[in-house]
């Protein structure tokens, strides 16, 4: 396998930033006129994609985050139920009682006090507390999960995509018998 050039490395090292192959390959020095194709071609190269993939080794060795980290965190998210916060009365259950898997589904929570309109034995006003709970987008995190297990290919574009050397083979032959005159 062919040793990358310095702009090779650089392409790769960029390309790990965030992951958008056109941006990486003009940052590494390419010409932004022809980064797009530039960056198609070397993503093709299996030394670049050597590179790319021993960069993220290294990148999750170094943060200790793991894919199936990732993969956990995506599935509370995406198999959450909101239920599993509130009370059977429909209070909020208070968050020191939360296992992890329902304070990882969990964005945001907004407490809005408003006075209720009644009064105490000793007549200050009763405040009730509203509880405004947002959570992760569960779609979002179904259709990533849904991603990595290979369930959403778009089987049209993998069909033009790929080429089918038979298919090709067929098409010529036809078009020489026309061509022939059969």
């Amino acid at each position: 396998m062919a040793a990358l050039n310095e702009k090779q490395k650089r392409f790769a090292a960029e390309y790990l930033i965030d992951l958008n192959a056109t941006q990486a390959a003009i940052r590494a020095g390419y010409s932004e006129k022809t980064a797009g194709r530039q960056a198609f071609d070397l993503l093709k190269k299996p030394e670049i994609q050597d590179a790319i993939q021993q960069g993220m080794q290294k990148r999750s060795e170094r943060t200790e985050i793991t894919q199936d980290q990732v993969l956990q965190e995506l599935a509370k998210v995406a198999f959450s139920d909101l239920r599993k916060v509130l009370t059977a009365g429909g209070a909020l259950i208070d968050a020191q009682d939360w296992d992890d898997d329902v304070a990882g589904f969990i964005s945001s929570i907004e407490v809005v006090k408003k006075p209720s309109g009644e009064f105490d034995e000793d007549g200050r006003p009763i405040i009730d507390h509203v509880h405004k709970i947002r959570a992760w987008d569960k779609m979002a995190a179904l259709e990533k999960l849904g991603k990595h297990l290979g369930m959403f290919v778009d089987r049209s574009k993998v069909e033009h995509d790929v080429s089918d050397p038979m298919k090709d083979l067929l098409s010529y032959v036809a078009e020489s018998g026309k061509r022939l005159g059969g």
